[in-house]
């Protein structure tokens, strides 16, 4: 009718529907249902950002976002069997058996009795002969979800899972602080709160980059405000809830000064050091190295450059490079932070968002290895700054899931290939609205 508006709270029915449907009726290998809910889901969720705008309106999706992830407590994760690993390794802890000693297989094949360390749980393991990767703070809630529930998988999830819940909440809340901070559109909070990615695959399905991502947030937030230690103590968290956070360390020191920086990363230090010990033996760097090298030499997944390189490779030589061309492009990441570190001109925290977006999205780039919710740490980033490409690619990412819906696991790279080309499409976009190339020309002259 004239005159009438649409009340896009009446939204959240919907989206609460669509939660349910992917927490709970899907599987892995259910392609189409997965791709159309979740693709009904992310054209909502952009009306949603698109259309909100007054305060009152954004606080009550603030709210439907925490409901969604709440209502997700209760699912087991359907769409990752990563659990099973971390009760794997939370109950050898809290039986007094350090998880990075030996390989899953060993207390199979050596009939070692530990309670709830059988073949049942042992053939739902994805990488039974693989050291675990998962560091202390993850650890940890993976020991405190077993001991609360020495016998029961959904229980333990569900404990995991809160802890995921609170660590969600929290980045809201630094989010909305750093947004009021730096005098940012409040309304930026719901690309995160409400994305479907991230709402699915966190929450959803227990990746620990909710983790990650509130320490990491909590540490800028503490630096803005010039409380040193707390952010610094808040960093190590991060570290130790998944190693990326270390990479955006270098862009700290020109904003610190070196005198600061020393302090700070000692801190730093010695709280990460505290956090590995209760899990470092005489095996420990062995395993643990043996793992971060084997996941740069053989797992492949939806790659965009190195599987770009690899084709060449089989042009040329006739097998796969990944065992030299893995390592060799972590190795220009890490050039290309450091390059970008001190070649930095202006340096403050507002523009620090963007050179963690710019290392991030560098890593992801050339890894072999990308997981949908590896573009949780993007999105959240992109928030702070101008570009929203992290938000296509969330969206399209989802795609990987035709992976699975195959009798065995086949990588679609027609999927892959579309994916990327949009997202380097809508890249270069970016690129050339906020630095058009004829302002680079006139600078050039």
């Amino acid at each position: 009718m004239k005159g009438k508006t649409i009340d896009f709270r009446l939204l959240a029915i919907p989206l609460i529907a669509l939660t349910v449907g992917l927490g709970f009726f899907v599987q892995q290998s259910d392609f189409i249902p997965i791709i159309s809910q979740f693709g009904i889901f992310f054209f909502i969720y952009i009306l949603i950002f698109k259309y909100t705008n007054e305060k009152s309106k954004i606080a009550f999706f603030i709210g439907v976002s925490i409901l969604l992830r709440f209502i997700l407590l209760f699912a087991l994760p359907n769409l990752s069997d990563d659990v099973y690993r971390f009760i794997w390794d939370g109950r050898l802890l809290i039986n007094g058996h350090n998880p990075f000693d030996f390989l899953p297989s060993y207390y199979i094949e050596n009939n070692v009795s530990i309670p709830g360390i059988d073949e049942s749980l042992f053939h739902k393991l994805n990488s039974p002969e693989y050291f675990t990767i998962y560091p202390p703070v993850a650890q940890g809630v993976f020991a405190f979800a077993c001991w609360l529930f020495p016998s029961s998988i959904i229980g333990s999830a569900i404990t995991m899972k809160v802890f995921l819940f609170l660590c969600e909440i929290g980045s809201l809340f630094f989010i909305k602080k750093l947004l009021n901070h730096f005098q940012l559109p409040s309304k930026n909070i719901l690309l995160y709160a409400l994305n479907p990615l991230i709402i699915i695959e966190l929450c959803g399905n227990l990746h620990f980059e909710a983790a990650m991502i509130c320490f990491l947030l909590a540490a800028v937030y503490f630096l803005v405000k010039n409380k040193m230690t707390l952010s610094a103590f808040s960093i190590a968290l991060s570290v130790a809830s998944k190693l990326l956070p270390l990479m955006f360390l270098p862009f700290f020191i020109k904003r610190l000064g070196w005198k600061k920086s020393i302090q700070y990363f000692a801190i730093v230090g010695v709280v990460v050091v505290l956090l590995f010990v209760p899990l470092l033996s005489g095996a420990f760097f062995n395993n643990f190295g043996a793992s971060l090298d084997l996941y740069f030499q053989k797992f492949e997944f939806n790659a965009s450059i190195y599987y770009a390189i690899r084709w060449v490779g089989y042009q040329v030589t006739g097998y796969n490079w990944i065992q030299s061309a893995g390592p060799a492009l972590a190795v220009i990441v890490l050039l290309g932070i450091l390059a970008s570190t001190f070649l930095e001109k202006k340096f403050t925290w507002e523009n620090l968002f963007g050179k963690m977006l710019f290392a991030i999205c560098l890593y992801l780039a050339f890894a072999t290895i990308v997981h949908p919710w590896y573009v949780s740490l993007p999105i959240v980033l992109c928030l702070f700054t101008r570009f929203r490409f992290p938000i296509l690619w969330s969206g399209l990412i989802f795609l990987t899931y035709i992976n699975y819906s195959y009798g065995a696991y086949f990588e679609n790279l027609w999927m892959v290939g579309i994916e990327y080309v949009l997202v380097f499409s809508f890249l270069i976009y970016e690129l050339t609205k906020t630095y058009p190339i004829s302002s680079l020309r006139d600078q050039s002259k």
